[in-house]
């Protein structure tokens, strides 16, 4: 392949991967607890016959994911909760193990468990799921722990459970396909004493739409021009192609 197109036709590839990583950041803007994912370029050799091994070309990549908190959001749901700060909630994932959200817009199943919007089950510190009894109003306090008060004696308040609240340094957490974040190196991050969660409230997606929508627009642009040359190139080759079957 010639020198121009390849370079083109790679171009064009790797935009089309960018429109993928703004396109879904851009559907999850208004997904609670959300953290977008980051679309960088890195170098990259051309792999390929003699005499290719000193070339390379820009890939894209998602080398992690913005971390920066969202904005909070007042519910008054009492399963409504919010991560002051650095943290995370933990949840049990579909192969039983465990992964990290900032979604704390939890619920309870018929039998009383604690799930997150998935359906996933909402760890304590000992990892295991949490149980809210039947006909309880719970109160989630700043420290995790959760307070239930009876429907039929309001008097009789007590504490039924912890959230599980780790707070790993954000280069050990990757992101999951299915969204979660888990240690790079696996195993499971310890419970963290400082973190604090807001009850009643909820945390929003991090994604600027207004900043990826001007992202994408110029993805797209890109794209057109790369995708020109490639005509304009294919083009110039059949002219040249043409003139020296003339001579």
């Amino acid at each position: 392949m010639d020198r121009a197109l390849y370079i083109a036709a790679t171009g064009a590839r790797e935009l089309m991967r960018r429109q993928d990583v703004q396109t879904n950041n851009l559907s999850n803007a208004l997904t609670p607890g959300f953290r977008a994912e980051i679309a960088a370029q890195r170098t990259a050799p051309v792999v390929g016959g003699p005499g290719l091994r000193t070339r390379a070309y820009a890939v894209e990549s998602t080398p992690g994911a913005d971390l920066s908190a969202g904005a909070m959001m007042a519910t008054g749901r009492e399963l409504d909760v919010a991560i002051q700060g650095d943290g995370w909630f933990a949840v049990r994932t579909a192969d039983g193990g465990e992964a990290y959200t900032r979604a704390g817009g939890f619920q309870t199943t018929a039998d009383g468990m604690l799930v997150d919007a998935a359906g996933r089950p909402v760890l304590d510190p000992n990892g295991e799921p949490i149980l809210i009894p039947p006909d309880t109003k719970v109160q989630v306090n700043t420290d995790g722990s959760i307070s239930s008060v009876p429907e039929v004696d309001r008097v009789q308040a007590a504490q039924i459970a912890n959230l599980k609240l780790v707070n790993p340094p954000g280069n050990m957490l990757a992101r999951g396909a299915d969204g979660l974040f888990r240690l790079r190196q696996g195993g499971i991050a310890p419970a963290a004493d400082g973190v604090r969660v807001a009850g009643g409230m909820l945390e929003g997606s991090n994604v600027n739409a207004v900043e990826t929508m001007v992202g994408m627009i110029a993805a797209a642009r890109h794209y057109d021009v790369q995708i020109q040359l490639m005509q304009n190139t294919d083009q110039n080759q059949r002219s040249a192609t043409q003139i020296l079957s003339m001579t």
